[in-house]
């Protein structure tokens, strides 16, 4: 039996789902995207962080934002959502990771990952329009350097690779990335609010790309629908069911049979998926290794702020991530800014405490310092104007330490838990973040004349570090004990479900993950054959 309503439906509009779209819709199959988030015009994004329903993302609470959070009993995580998935809220940081990232030994054997990636990296770098240096200085970059310098890591500092049309500040033109066949564009403002969503026009998110060439070609997007079953039709292909994203569970539920599937809905979103198809027997072919190798990229967010707004210092001028160092060969930091008025995730800090310290004595840290210097705390604890006070420090690692997801039951409802998995221990803290932070506060003194201390995260007085980049938990292997997808990125035990998206990268970057998603699943639909040709790819049992 054919007859398929779809060739190929594409779960999720992220980096990954967003190649596969576009590459797929070229090699002639027909396309459906489904995309739990909504569709945004530039005007569409909110204004400031504080502009909840437009910026967070709470269906039930009837918040269609870009912005998800999700926690674990391991870490807290930062995410994206809408049409464009996290390239919508990213930092527009697009660099290629270090040799240490492609030596993990989860890597398939027999094959040099690095130089296998390298052509498909310059065709994401292209895509993408990677600009591979920010060309401007303003006192956040000169910090930067200056704290690499007092940590002796100056030789490391540099500026990073943006992801950004810089033209002509605030000025339209038509598209200058792919022969005029790309939407118009508008030259960046420097407004630093890239996180929130760019209403200039000037981010690069797939949107501009990816998505708006992919529907040129016939790729129909249908935001606002959320996929809840994935199930193996024993007459061949895939039952895909979805429903109206919603306040309401069930609404306009619907399902269409598609020859093949692509799982890209973002590591939180495929995982939860997966998990549940499997427990379900949706699909009973899943292997036992989803789950494992979840990886946080290691990653902590601290920072610096001042108690005032220094006079005549802007540190929001600039888009999100300009520079980066590293600490030493395996810890990695950026600089992170918000755009004036985009004050609501200054929630998240308080006090930097030592992390090795129990719970209580990390609280009573934190206390002490209220009653010791309580006018000095409630200024740096002040929400107002918090974006222009200070400096967010995102520390990453290409550690080898991970986690294990699997599902539990919560109040009748199936929910992914963690447990520590494989490698070190996945940290709540990052002794190196908590030096770079003090470093980039003295030098915060140092350059405004204002006092300044170094800061943390609440959920890391917890116990809890904060990562936005979740990546793993369906990896790709070189057999199905040890991961969930093979080197071609098709699902063990279902070659016609590929998982192409922040869940198969098998090892923590120590870098923004967003360029290799983007490499990964270039190379893998290049090996997709023309519509209606011979796939040449090797049959899975080839590859045991």
């Amino acid at each position: 039996m054919t007859g398929y309503d779809e060739d190929v439906v594409i779960i999720g509009s992220g980096f990954g789902g967003s190649v596969a779209a576009l590459r797929l819709s070229e090699k002639g199959y027909r396309v459906r995207v489904y995309e739990a988030g909504r569709r945004f015009a530039d005007e569409d994004f909110a204004r400031t962080s504080w502009n909840l329903r437009r910026y967070l993302w709470a269906p039930r609470l009837g918040c269609f934002g870009v912005q998800r959070i999700h926690r674990l009993p391991h870490v807290m995580i930062l995410a994206g959502a809408g049409v464009g998935g996290g390239s919508l809220n990213y930092a527009n940081t697009l660099y290629e990771p270090e040799a240490a990232f492609f030596a993990d030994p989860q890597w398939p054997g027999g094959i040099d990952w690095q130089a296998e990636l390298t052509p498909y990296y310059a065709t994401a770098s292209r895509m993408l329009g990677v600009v591979d240096r920010y060309p401007h200085t303003g006192p956040v970059e000169r910090i930067m350097a200056g704290a690499a310098e007092d940590l002796g890591v100056g030789d490391t500092f540099r500026h990073a690779p943006i992801g950004v049309f810089l033209g002509m500040p605030g000025v339209r033109v038509p598209d200058p990335y792919f022969d005029g066949e790309g939407p118009d564009r508008t030259g960046c403002t420097l407004c630093g609010n890239c996180m929130v969503g760019c209403r200039v026009g000037a981010k690069n998110t797939l949107v501009k790309n990816y998505l708006a060439l992919a529907e040129r070609r016939g790729a129909v997007i249908e935001p606002l629908r959320t996929v809840v079953e994935v199930r193996e039709d024993p007459s061949g292909g895939y039952l895909v069911t979805t429903e109206r994203t919603g306040i309401l569970r069930g609404r306009g539920r619907r399902t269409v049979r598609a020859g093949q599937v692509v799982v890209a809905a973002g590591t939180w979103g495929t995982q939860q998926l997966l998990h549940r198809m499997k427990a379900s027997g949706a699909l009973p072919g899943l292997s036992d290794a989803l789950g494992t190798l979840t990886r946080t990229n290691s990653e902590a967010l601290d920072g610096a702020i001042a108690t005032r707004v220094p006079a005549g210092t802007d540190l929001t001028h600039g888009v999100a991530i300009t520079t980066s160092f590293h600490v030493d060969e395996r810890t990695h930091v950026e600089n992170v800014r918000y755009g004036v008025g985009s004050n609501a995730m200054g929630i998240l800090a308080t006090v930097l405490v030592p992390g090795e310290r129990s719970l209580p004595r990390r609280l009573a840290t934190v206390l002490g310092r209220a009653v010791r210097s309580p006018i000095r705390q409630a200024r740096l604890g002040s929400l107002h104007r918090w974006s222009e006070r200070g400096i967010i420090a995102l520390v990453m690692q290409n550690a080898d330490n991970s986690l294990t997801l699997s599902l539990r039951n919560r109040f009748g409802r199936q929910v992914l838990t963690s447990r520590q998995g494989h490698g070190e221990p996945n940290p709540s803290h990052l002794p190196q973040a908590h030096r770079a932070a003090e470093a980039i506060a003295a030098r915060l003194t140092a350059e405004t004349g204002v006092p300044a201390d170094a800061r943390g995260s609440w959920p890391e007085v917890f116990g809890i570090p904060l990562t936005a980049h979740f990546l793993g938990g369906a990896v790709i292997s070189g057999d199905p004990a040890r991961g969930v997808v093979d080197p071609f990125q098709r699902v063990w035990g279902h070659p016609g479900l590929h998982v192409v998206d922040g869940a198969a990268v098998p090892a923590n970057p120590g870098v923004n993950p967003s360029l290799t998603i983007t490499a990964l699943a270039e190379r893998a639909l290049s090996f997709w054959p023309e519509h209606g040709e011979a796939d040449q790819r090797p049959a899975q049992t080839e590859l045991r």
